[in-house]
């Protein structure tokens, strides 16, 4: 188990996608990702939620994400953030809030 203070370092935040496209390198089928978090900037990621949307439904959707991970190069992509999904048999289903909110809100 982890303490509420290990919890408390992960930075989650909404954003809101701008570009999607497909990671054509990744070795399993990822979209890259711009998104935008406000004061934080825009930030790049590698997301593996092609069976349940295509690129331009994303165009404009809010996500959650972690933002103070790692980076890590995922073919052509240096993913920044790591988005949040869940995992179900017919793909991942992204978290997003129900009501828009000001892009960089954090996530308590």
């Amino acid at each position: 188990m982890i303490t509420l203070e290990d919890f408390n370092k992960i930075d989650i935040r909404v954003g809101t996608i701008i570009d999607a496209s497909i990671n054509k390198g990744a070795r399993k089928k990822a979209y890259k990702l711009k998104i935008d978090f406000g004061s934080l900037g825009i930030k790049n990621s590698s997301a593996q939620i092609t069976d349940l949307y295509k690129e331009e439904e994303l165009i404009e959707k809010q996500i959650i994400a972690v933002v103070n991970i790692e980076s890590i190069h995922i073919s052509e992509v240096t993913s920044e953030v790591l988005v949040l999904g869940v995992v179900t048999n017919n793909g991942v289903v992204l978290l997003n809030p129900d009501t828009k909110v000001e892009n960089g809100t954090k996530i308590l």
